[in-house]
C-alpha cells in the first residue's frame, strides 16, 4: 500500500518550470470536456493566451492567462500549475485561478 501511494504521488507531481499544450491543459484542467472539443474551439479562434489568439499547440507554462469565449459567456483564468499528466477531478480545480467569468 504505501509503494502505491508513493507512485501516485509522483505521478500527479508537479513543477513550475513544466510545459503543456493548451489543448492538453484545457482538458486536463476539466476547463473544457474534451481534448477534440479544446481542438476545436481553438482553431475557431475562440481561445486566447495573454491577449493572443493561441493555437491548440500553444505551450503553456505557469502565469499565461487563457480567456475561452463560449456561446454566452466568456471565461477566464490564470495558470497556477503545470500538471505531468492526469490528475484526479478533486485537484482539476487547483491548476488555474478563475480571474472573470
Amino acid at each position: 500500500m504505501f509503494c502505491v501511494y508513493l507512485l501516485f504521488d509522483l505521478l500527479i507531481m508537479k513543477c513550475d518550470n513544466f510545459i503543456m499544450r493548451l489543448d492538453k491543459f484545457l482538458k486536463v484542467s476539466r476547463l473544457v470536456k474534451r481534448r477534440t472539443v479544446a481542438n476545436s474551439i481553438s482553431d475557431l479562434g475562440r481561445v486566447f493566451v495573454n491577449g493572443n489568439i493561441a493555437k491548440p499547440a500553444k505551450q503553456l507554462k505557469v502565469g499565461d492567462v487563457i480567456s475561452i469565449e463560449y456561446a454566452n459567456k466568456t471565461i477566464t483564468a490564470k495558470v497556477l500549475e503545470i500538471p505531468t499528466g492526469n490528475v484526479p477531478v478533486q485537484l482539476a480545480s487547483t491548476l488555474y485561478e478563475i480571474i472573470s467569468e
